[in-house]
């Protein structure tokens, strides 16, 4: 009874003075090795975590009570793929924005090049159709994080509409400015291909032409990470320069999920503005297994269940079982693994979210390819989803939560 009351009071103190408690790493960290390893180093592993837990009140909305553990959003860190959830949020409610008849998910999309560093995209092998769209790219991202489909979406929107967006929505710690996995210049990322939406017939709905944008946006702080870095095959003794990658801090990523998940405890300026069908189609495919899709199709060997779902099930490469859903976008380069999730147990009730992130590089080497991702950084996302799981398993709801909205048909 003391240290529940000694708690009430603690949160009763930061609630007052508008902070969020700490995450409460009080006990049982015994029994998760890497988790207390990692907690036990800070600074070497660069972990941020923040922890939401959900009550419901007597309609069933969402009441948040965040835990935040070493939480810097000024420091930087590699946010890899967990850029690519805003990017398809964003084509989304640019699609909606059009208003204009014909132009739907299945549209086709066909990309075309004028610049020596663009490439072309007129079909897609791996949809149904056999060419590309807004609905097939994000598919693709959100099931296995494919970098090619969002950077046709990011060529789609142009960075001065994504990081208005941003800006727009209170979400200030976060800078997109490049495509992925596709080295060019800062100066050839601010050049977007033409695009060309067509119906059925093959008819031009709608034509976008090539554009630049005259903004240079810059990481705050210009950092350099490591103590060395590889290009191409010449290693540099100094580290990465990231003053002209992008920037997702953790707490815009944990946001982004949340507002993803319950857009009506955001007032509307915050939101992203979807429909129910384009809400839906998020969901489903942000907590779609690789398994689970027949366009596109995968190879499970190679895209096994956990192979987005790092919390919990990061370890382990059998499947995840139908009670659990992980709705969430995780990132992993440069020796950073992160994710960002809402994770729901149907059978228990547990829902909660989780986002994290873990820099694993010992020899502080960047583009080496040697990372602790399996050793360290993978074991540390798997413990500490499972410790959050028991701890909530454990936790007293006055209100059982109604989880069939995401019980979702796959």
């Amino acid at each position: 009874m003391k240290n529940y009351l000694f708690s009430l009071l603690v949160t009763f103190i930061f609630l007052a003075c508008n902070f969020d408690p700490p995450i409460p790493f009080e006990e049982g960290l015994e029994d998760y090795p890497t988790l207390q390893k990692v907690l036990a180093d800070t600074a070497k592993y660069q972990v941020q975590i923040l922890y939401t837990q959900i009550d419901r009140n007597e309609h069933g909305n969402p009441l948040f009570t965040t835990y935040p553990y070493n939480v810097d959003d000024s420091r930087y860190f590699y946010p890899a793929s967990t850029v690519k959830l805003p990017i398809v949020l964003l084509a989304l409610e640019w699609l909606e924005e059009q208003q204009l008849e014909g132009l739907t998910l299945e549209t086709t999309m066909l990309t075309d090049s004028v610049r020596p560093s663009q490439l072309p995209a007129w079909s897609d092998s791996t949809a149904q159709n056999g060419l590309p769209s807004i609905g097939h790219y994000i598919k693709k991202i959100l099931l296995v994080s494919d970098n090619d489909a969002s950077n046709r979406l990011y060529e789609l929107l142009g960075m001065d509409y994504i990081n208005t967006k941003l800006r727009e929505k209170g979400l200030a710690n976060s800078v997109i400015t490049q495509r992925l996995s596709f080295p060019i210049s800062a100066e050839e990322n601010r050049h977007f291909n033409p695009i060309r939406f067509l119906d059925s017939s093959g008819k031009t709905i709608l034509e976008i032409p090539a554009r630049q944008s005259d903004s240079v946006y810059v990481v705050p702080g210009y950092p350099k990470l490591g103590r060395a870095h590889y290009r191409n095959d010449t290693l540099i003794q100094e580290g990465m320069d990231f003053s002209y990658k992008n920037k997702f801090s953790l707490t815009d990523l944990h946001r982004v999920v949340q507002r993803t998940i319950f857009p009506e405890a955001f007032v509307g300026i915050e939101r992203f503005n979807l429909n129910e069908e384009h809400r839906n189609f998020v969901l489903k495919y942000m907590s779609m297994l690789p398994r689970e899709s027949d366009y596109p199709g995968y190879d499970t060997t190679e895209f096994y269940d956990s192979y987005s779902k790092f919390f919990k099930f990061g370890t382990d490469k059998a499947p995840i079982p139908t009670r659990f859903r992980v709705f969430n976008k995780t990132g992993w380069s440069y020796g950073h693994l992160i994710d960002g999730g809402y994770f729901v147990d149907f059978e228990t009730g547990v829902e909660f979210f989780v986002s994290a992130i873990i820099y694993v590089n010992e020899d502080q080497v960047l583009n080496d390819d040697k990372y602790e991702t399996d050793e360290v950084g993978l074991p540390f996302f798997a413990e500490l989803g499972e410790y959050l799981y028991q701890r909530e398993l454990k936790r007293k709801k006055q209100i059982v939560p109604n989880l069939s909205r995401y019980k979702l048909s796959y």
